[in-house]
């Protein structure tokens, strides 16, 4: 297992995700579009669209892990094989490269002009991106980067180690649902009620977990104490029960200020700030999010070898 870990991870480092190459999350997305056209078809009602989402999770749950545990458990005898798809898997389920990859095209977008910098992040985030300035647009980046350094890079190596490949894409069908289905509009209010619950059920952990590895991995580089101090001051100052850990880390680190209000479909949502305006935010300040999510991952990694070796 370490070995398809640590192969997974310098994979995903050197390759990232190809557009054009299989992978499993994008199956997930077909899977979970299909299941709520059935979902739509069978039932109007809103009781009735909850208690599909609640079947859309069970069913998902287990498809992303007993799948690849038999694939797994079949091949295991051929250790050269077992070996190959048991390192294939892990990588599919860590993104640290493309989070990496998108943030500096919204970087480099600023170069060419602030309408390439929008249609750049737009791919990336939620939010309207239509009418942000330069600073709005490197503190949606930078939040990303921060919030998926927990969803994209921690938590599914936290599952990966205790669960294997199994736990680790059983997990990015949870994330995926709830980018998906996990919105609090009209449209997903009762079909995304279960998968937007789950997922902040496995996220609980590695949310803190990741604030904590972003911190100690920037010793000698960012502001630590000041990283541990806003991520437990502003820890609930986030809609979601786990986003403002990895985003308060950062924010402290840095000494910038996130958070505050974002168009959401044409509504204004209402957000308090994380962290203080100790410097104005910068363009800078995405490279150096992107390496303190590298810093924490191999913090992380660093900690399950000197376990796993004693």
């Amino acid at each position: 297992m370490l070995i398809s870990i640590i192969l997974g991870v310098i994979l995903d480092f050197a390759v990232g995700d190809p557009y054009s190459f299989p992978h499993p999350v994008k199956l997930m997305g077909r899977i979970i579009s299909f299941e709520e056209k059935i979902a739509r078809k069978i039932t109007k009602s809103n009781k009735g669209l909850k208690l599909s989402g609640f079947i859309i999770v069970i069913v998902n749950i287990s498809i992303g892990f007993f799948m690849p545990y038999i694939l797994l458990k079949t091949i295991k005898q051929y250790k050269t094989i077992y070996t190959i798809v048991n390192t294939y898997l892990i990588y599919t389920c860590i993104a640290a490269r493309c989070l990496h990859d998108e943030a500096i095209k919204v970087s480099k977008a600023l170069d060419i002009g602030i309408e390439e910098a929008r249609t750049r992040l737009s791919y990336i985030v939620g939010r309207e991106t239509k009418n942000l300035s330069e600073e709005e647009i490197i503190r949606a980046t930078v939040e990303t980067v921060a919030e998926n350094t927990s969803d994209g890079v921690i938590a599914p190596l936290f599952y990966i180690i205790f669960l294997g490949a199994s736990g680790g894409l059983a997990y990015k069908f949870v994330n995926t649902m709830d980018s998906m289905l996990g919105y609090k509009n009209e449209k997903y209010i009762d079909l995304g009620f279960f998968p937007a619950k789950v997922d902040d059920i496995f996220n609980y952990i590695p949310a803190r977990i990741t604030g904590v590895f972003m911190c100690i991995g920037s010793i000698f580089r960012f502001n630590i104490r000041n990283g541990f101090k806003i991520m437990i001051r502003d820890r609930k100052n986030h809609k979601s029960p786990n986003c403002a850990y990895p985003e308060g880390a950062v924010a402290g680190l840095l000494d910038i200020q996130l958070g505050g209000d974002n168009y959401y479909h044409g509504k204004l949502v209402k957000k308090p700030n994380i962290g203080d305006k100790i410097k104005k935010i910068s363009r800078a300040d995405i490279r150096n999010t992107i390496e303190i999510m590298y810093r924490s991952e191999m913090v992380f990694l660093l900690i399950y070898i000197l376990i796993f070796c004693l």
